[in-house]
């Protein structure tokens, strides 16, 4: 089971405590820059237990190409090799990727048009996965959304909490 099983937006896919606390962690250490990674979990269950924090590589791209990247890592994410390999390669195991995250800094949790045009090619989804959006502000995380694509757009399936500190 991918993390857009049937694009069903009835059930949210279990995210621990353990493991939202690291992705908020892993979006206050990159404050002011995006933060991004990837959750995996059991095929046959409808969890997130393991998170792998992934290296924004936007201002590389920003840096060599500005026209063709003019967003840097304070706006936008970009997954290395290693990462979009290890993305890809998860979804036919035992243990694939179900969900992709990334921070947005000081703006709030939603799910950007930039998030959207990332996300899909021709309208369809790349990756059979959701997206969990971090509020990461200044003073702290202040909850995060977790999105799936139905229905031909990015729809919200959970608000999670604010970090407790």
């Amino acid at each position: 089971m991918s993390g857009n099983p049937a694009s069903d937006l009835s059930s949210a896919i279990a995210i621990p405590e353990a493991v939202l606390a690291a992705c908020y962690a892993d979006a206050r250490r990159c404050y002011p820059n995006e933060a991004c990674g990837l959750l995996f979990g059991p095929a046959d269950a409808p969890l997130v237990d393991e998170v792998r924090v992934c290296e924004n590589q936007q201002d590389r791209l920003h840096e060599r190409d500005p026209a063709t990247h003019p967003r840097t890592a304070r706006t936008a994410y970009a997954f290395g090799f290693a990462d979009l390999r290890a993305l890809d390669a998860s979804l036919s195991g035992a243990r694939p990727a179900k969900i992709i995250y990334h921070s947005h800094v000081d703006v709030g949790a939603y799910f950007s048009a930039e998030d959207e045009r990332a996300a899909t090619f021709d309208g369809e989804l790349i990756y059979p996965v959701d997206y969990l959006v971090i509020d990461c502000q200044r003073d702290g995380v202040r909850g995060a959304k977790l999105f799936r694509f139905a229905e031909g757009r990015f729809q919200l399936v959970t608000q999670l909490p604010a970090a407790t500190e």
